[in-house]
């Protein structure tokens, strides 16, 4: 990584259908349907509407058979309404149905936790797919890594990396190149580090593979958004990332535009900033530069430093500026944004984020006086909640939903939040289903999770306390949940 420029990260071309990725071509947005797959029509619609969005791949979640065989009619349908829409396969737990996707999508994504390898089943996966010209990605999920793995490295960014470059180096040893990786998690300091060494780790053994970069279980609204910047950001301004998408509880075409507001924001990184003290830079290891605490700028004090950025590319002039300070005085990074709300706050996380992460800055302040003073604050404090600094407020890990959710998880998130949002420092998991759920909100203190249709198992930790219960009750035992374990407070 180059401290004192961008400079996109150097990777080798994939196709997946009409699309291209990586090589010299540009960043990518794509998002996943949220429909049942097997119901090909209202399949066909929704990729039909992401498509129209801007997004150039789509993908659709294939749990069965049945969805699996559902994909090759999906992605007839589509090209004969004139789409050419890459299509991509998402598979868990039964390898066997990425064999069957493969003969129809563009791309199939397979998790390295749920796949051996040894017995052939990922070589005879990139047989298929070289045959008929599909894709690979190779997505690694924090909180569902192989038990063999856990008890090597533990559900860390190491055991998450070591997780791909298994998998990683069959496709070489095999000569497939036609691979993707992603490095998900809802931790945004898991998640940039994870990939931060994933990258260090293809360099050592001479790899290229394009990246997809996301943050899984962002949430809705402007919070969902801010996490996603956050940690997308932080890597897009390492110059690492070929293909994003953000993970939003709404409408999968809600997601696109946001995506290409942040392809867009990192299109212009010009300014080169000399760096006297590169090795007080970590960033693969959070440390804190001071012992102050975090701070939005109204909660200043004369002990602070601002540092402003007004170049073309401010994480890295706050970042050399920060690095090359001799005092210890802690500072807050400062920036002026102009546009509404939602572009300001998507901005700024995208922008600031990488110093929180990093432990470099101590606190935030978004100059954008045509904005409500209070807004700006929440937007400040939703930043530093974003990137792991500091919580002010209830966090949701909330899964975007796909095919595998039977339940309105839109509706549900909403109604949690109005009971609980008053409860600060906690964290809450709303998930669609058992595939990501119980690991991708591992860091949740409570867990909210889809059984089947209606159905709702709670969670207290990474421990189902109730199983299999009416939806109409969840909400109100997840509260009784939350009241018997003492982190209730009534809202003031």
């Amino acid at each position: 990584m180059d401290l004192t420029r961008y400079k996109r990260r150097t990777s080798h071309e994939v196709k997946i259908g009409a699309t291209a990725i990586g090589g010299n071509c540009p960043i990518a947005v794509q998002s996943m349907t949220n429909t049942a797959t097997a119901d090909v029509e209202a399949s066909v619609a929704q990729v039909e509407r992401i498509a129209d969005a801007g997004a150039p791949i789509v993908r659709l979640t294939a749990q069965g058979k049945r969805e699996g065989e559902a994909l090759r009619d999906i992605v007839a349908a589509v090209r004969e309404d004139g789409y050419a829409t890459a299509i991509v396969a998402d598979i868990h737990f039964v390898p066997e149905i990425a064999s069957i996707a493969a003969e129809s999508v563009d791309k199939v994504r397979i998790n390295p936790g749920n796949y051996r390898t040894s017995g052939g089943e990922l070589e005879a996966l990139i047989d298929k797919c070289r045959k008929r010209g599909v894709a690979l990605r190779i997505g690694v999920n924090h909180g569902s890594l192989a038990r063999h793995i856990v008890d090597r490295l533990g559900d860390t960014p190491a055991g998450m990396v070591e997780s791909a470059m298994e998998f990683l180096r069959i496709c070489v040893g095999e000569n497939f190149d036609q691979v993707v990786v992603s490095m998900k998690s809802s931790n945004t300091r898991v998640m940039v580090q994870a990939y931060r060494l994933l990258v260090e780790a293809m360099e050592r053994e001479g790899m290229t593979f394009p990246i997809h970069l996301g943050v899984t279980e962002a949430g809705n609204g402007i919070e969902g958004r801010i996490k996603s910047a956050v940690g997308i950001g932080a890597l897009l301004a390492d110059g690492i990332g070929d293909t994003i998408r953000v993970s939003l509880t709404e409408a999968p075409e809600s997601e696109v535009p946001v995506a290409e507001m942040l392809v867009e924001h990192f299109q212009n990184r010009e300014g080169e900033f000399e760096v006297l003290h590169p090795e007080r830079y970590s960033p693969t290891e959070y440390r804190r530069r001071t012992a102050a605490p975090i701070v939005a700028h109204s909660e200043m004090t004369d002990d602070y430093v601002v540092v402003e950025a007004v170049s073309c590319n401010p994480t890295a002039e706050w970042r050399a500026a920060i690095l090359d300070r001799e005092d210890a005085a802690p500072v807050v990074i400062r920036r002026h944004y102009d546009g509404s709300k939602g572009e300001v706050a998507l901005r700024a996380a995208a922008d600031m984020g990488q110093l929180l992460l990093d432990g470099l800055a101590d606190g935030v302040w978004i100059d954008a006086p045509q904005i409500a003073e209070a807004e700006l604050h929440e937007v400040e404090l939703m930043i530093l909640q974003a990137s792991r600094a500091r919580f002010s407020h209830t966090e949701y890990i909330a899964c975007p939903s796909c095919g595998r959710t039977l339940y309105d998880i839109e509706q549900a998130l909403a109604d949690i939040k109005a009971r609980t949002s008053h409860l600060k420092g906690l964290k809450i998991g709303v998930m669609g289903c058992i595939v990501n759920g119980p690991g991708e909100m591992a860091d949740a203190d409570y867990g909210y999770v889809g059984a089947g249709a209606g159905r709702i198992s709670l969670y207290k930790g990474k421990q189902c306390i109730e199983r299999n219960i009416p939806q109409e009750e969840a909400l109100d035992r997840l509260i009784e949940l939350i009241k018997t374990n003492g982190d209730w407070r009534e809202n003031e």
